[in-house]
């Protein structure tokens, strides 16, 4: 890939044209599940979430303190679960705890309901992962400070190595999980995809994300502001089918970008590129494995999934 340099930033590579507000972040996102009532037994339970609406077949979920929801649950009486090599479409999504004594409060929440779950040092975060019952990826994480973030060749150090679990623990200092906590948000997405170039060319290149991270083994890692990432993209199920209209799946993820202005001219770039941008309202868009994605200004952030 080409790595011309653009950036105020002493690392990553920003687009060449158009390139998304710093102040960029996550909004939402909206799953596919076969049993709304099942989902919601461990959204809550496991994860700690809570109802903020719920009508009929959906469900939306966040943590305390209110806001608007991180995770919709749409249901689908009968839809499949994620198969084990996984599917194009969502890896996981990533629920950003507001700091290490939350994420040590989880963990020894899910140490005593003997919830199984990976555990990873990425040295810009800590992170936990699971499994909803569909077979969903969720990631629960923790960012180290900003300032404790290292860079090399323009790109940020991040790895995969053991996770000191007994360390995250004891940094709650013995308090008990309660549920996710305020100031609990969605940090990243990270999605399977078909090719990293074609990745790269519309979500780098077309929708004006930043490269933070290009040599990682099958994976790239693309962000605004300076993150570390909001966006992964692997191609480590390769050969994979993408998620089908009776799969459990991503349904959409957004982008929230700071105004009506910043969403517009976001949708120019990808129909400049060349990306059919006519007829998805809202600012909806979809990838070129299916994955729809909704670029929406910060005040309108919150839609319900009958309002899409």
């Amino acid at each position: 890939m080409d790595t011309t340099e653009r950036s105020e930033l002493p690392y990553g590579i920003a687009p060449a044209g158009h390139r998304l507000p710093g102040a960029t972040r996550l909004g939402g996102v909206t799953l596919q599940v076969a049993d709304l009532e099942r989902s919601l037994d461990y959204y809550r339970g496991v994860l700690g979430l809570r109802v903020l609406e719920e009508s009929g077949s959906w469900a939306a979920l966040g943590p305390e303190g209110g806001g608007a929801p991180l995770v919709t649950l749409v249901e689908r009486p009968g839809a499949s679960p994620v198969p084990r090599r996984g599917r194009l479409g969502l890896f996981h999504f990533a629920i950003l705890l507001p700091d290490r004594a939350a994420l040590g409060r989880f963990a020894a929440h899910l140490g005593e309901r003997r919830m199984p779950a990976g555990a990873s040092d990425h040295l810009v975060s800590e992170a936990l992962y699971l499994q909803d019952p569909d077979g969903l990826g969720i990631e629960v994480y923790a960012d180290r400070p900003r300032f404790a973030w290292q860079h090399r060749d323009r790109q940020l150090v991040m790895a995969t190595e053991p996770l000191d679990v007994p360390g995250v623990v004891r940094a709650a200092g013995g308090e008990r999980w309660s549920g996710m906590p305020a100031g609990t948000g969605l940090g990243h997405i990270h999605l399977h995809v078909g090719d990293l170039e074609a990745a790269d060319a519309f979500y780098h290149l077309g929708l004006g994300l930043d490269r933070v991270v290009w040599s990682y083994p099958g994976a790239l890692f693309l962000s605004a502001g300076g993150y570390h990432h909001h966006l992964g993209l692997n191609t480590w199920a390769a050969g994979a089918s993408p998620a089908g209209e009776d799969d459990a799946r991503l349904l959409e993820w957004q982008l929230v970008l700071p105004s009506a202005d910043d969403v517009e001219e976001g949708l120019a770039s990808l129909d400049s590129a060349g990306y059919d941008v006519a007829g998805n309202g809202g600012g909806r868009v979809v990838d070129p494995w299916g994955t729809p994605l909704r670029l929406v200004a910060d005040d309108d952030a919150h839609q319900s999934p009958n309002e899409s």
